[in-house]
């Protein structure tokens, strides 16, 4: 029997080593000084500008994109002065912005910045710098920025691309309408958690309709439905999450809404820690797992959690691995919320089963091999080999067999199983981890694979494939299977 286990809050992990940090600086109407007649300064000087800053440029020889900026600034006005910068010039500026020929110059420029206090950057000299320009994507007031520190300015500039690439133009219209509206979501008598449903409702819309104008029908439809949902939104409610196999990019979009919304998620321990980056950061994050064959959670006690969080009023994430409804007791905490009233949703997940046969680009239903596919569980509520399984069912050479969580019990299994027909040649592969970096394949006739597994040991939830359908990958060793995988990354 496992022993016992309590919830356990788990704490955020510390923040990443930064090489920057990124900072938006609020420029409007503050004064900027740039020196330097090159087009890289004329480029600095319009993004001062766009900002809202009123920029002083100093100059000798202007070039003709510095010319045409100040005959046309973006938005802050640009006001050219034909000589060198003198170290009154910085006096109440709010930035300064150098570009200069050599390292003697740069220093001269960065310590006559840093003697009144305002913050300096030298173009292509990082040294000299306390602060630096990233690649940028404008959709404005939505702003990205991107840095990587000047290791590599061309794969910022890629990354860019891409994003540009994945946001609409029209995201710039509904971030606008967004501050518009915001002091009128404030005033419009919406609880806490009715402007957050209100804007929950206005990002979906948006997402989904990016090229529409935002309108004034609009801020009326969004208001109108937060306010028609009343004491629901201030209710709790519960959605259990299918977090896949393991790996992150496998998470559904529904999944990953759900998360960033959640104000406490409760974590299973099949669950892997880079599924958590998806989720709202203020949420709570408590750990309600169940080991195999180690310590558990009492089932009793994760409902009872569950349910006094939601009519507390929390929105609560139950975040299972693979599919919540594959082995994975759902259906226990679904009744048990609608026994206490709480509403509940569910987010379907990848099951471990499709992330193996993935992860081996094999059909589990390939048309020359199998008519149907049966997923079974490898132990009984008490850890043991459950005795009512179908073993003629098992024995079924038409069938791809998923067995969940045998690590155990898989010897017993496949005795019983040969016992009642199973051809103990038939094809049979164990993955550990599917889909994640770490992941451990072996593959043997079901026959010999519980002593592989046994000899081999691997740790993390491991699922046993079994079929007819594993014929497809011919003669290829488990070798060649990673060697496949590693050659498209993991």
């Amino acid at each position: 029997m496992n022993a016992s286990r309590t919830p356990t809050e788990q704490r955020p992990p510390r923040m990443e080593a930064l090489a920057r940090l990124p900072v938006f600086l609020a420029l409007e109407g503050k004064r900027a000084v740039v020196a330097g007649g090159s087009a890289a300064a004329a480029w600095k000087a319009e993004l001062l500008s766009a900002a809202g800053a009123m920029v002083d440029i100093y100059a000798d020889n202007p070039s003709e994109e510095l010319l045409t900026l100040v005959a046309l600034p973006p938005r802050g006005a640009v006001v050219l002065h034909r000589r060198r910068w003198e170290a009154a010039d910085f006096s109440g500026a709010a930035i300064a912005v150098g570009d200069c020929v050599d390292e003697r110059e740069a220093g001269l420029f960065a310590a006559a910045a840093r003697a009144v206090h305002v913050p300096v950057n030298v173009i292509d000299k990082p040294a000299f710098c306390d602060f630096a320009f990233g690649s940028i994507v404008n959709r404005s007031p939505l702003v990205i920025g991107i840095s990587t520190d000047g290791a590599a300015p061309v794969f910022a500039q890629a990354i860019r691309a891409k994003i540009e690439s994945l946001i609409p133009q029209g995201f710039a219209q509904w971030a606008a309408a967004a501050r518009r509206w915001r002091d009128k979501v404030k005033a419009s008598g919406l609880s806490f958690a009715g402007r957050r449903r209100f804007w929950q409702i206005f990002t979906a819309f948006a997402v989904t309709h990016p090229n529409s104008d935002p309108a004034p029908s609009h801020l009326d439809h969004f208001l109108a439905q937060a306010k028609g949902e009343g004491a629901a939104v201030d209710s709790g409610s519960v959605v259990l999450v299918g977090a896949g196999p393991g790996n992150p990019e496998l998470l559904t979009l529904r999944a990953v809404r759900a998360l960033q919304a959640a104000d406490v998620i409760l974590i299973d321990d099949l669950v892997s820690s880079e599924i958590l980056d998806f989720s709202r950061r203020e949420a709570k994050k408590m750990l309600v797992g169940k080991t195999g064959h180690g310590p558990a959670c009492k089932q009793d006690e994760i409902n009872a959690l569950m349910v006094s969080l939601a009519k507390a009023g929390k929105r609560v994430v139950r975040l299972k691995g693979g599919d919540p409804m594959i082995f994975g007791r759902g259906g226990e905490e679904v009744a048990a919320c609608r026994a206490a009233g709480i509403p509940i949703e569910v987010v379907p997940g990848i099951t471990a089963a499709q992330g193996v046969a993935s992860r081996l680009a094999v059909s589990l239903t390939h048309r020359k091999h199998a008519r149907r596919v049966q997923y079974v569980t490898g132990h009984a509520e008490n850890g043991e080999l459950p005795e009512d399984i179908d073993w003629k069912s098992l024995a079924d050479a038409s069938a791809t067999t998923a067995i969940y969580m045998p690590l155990k019990t898989l010897g017993g299994l496949v005795a019983q199983a040969i016992a009642a027909g199973l051809d103990p040649a038939t094809p049979a592969v164990a993955v550990a981890r599917a889909t994640r970096p770490d992941e451990t394949i072996l593959a043997a006739p079901i026959g010999e694979l519980p002593a592989r597994l046994t000899a081999d040991a691997p740790s993390g939830p491991v699922l046993v494939l079994i079929g007819h359908v594993l014929a497809e990958r011919g003669t290829a060793s488990v070798e060649e299977w990673l060697g496949e995988k590693r050659s498209v990354g993991t």
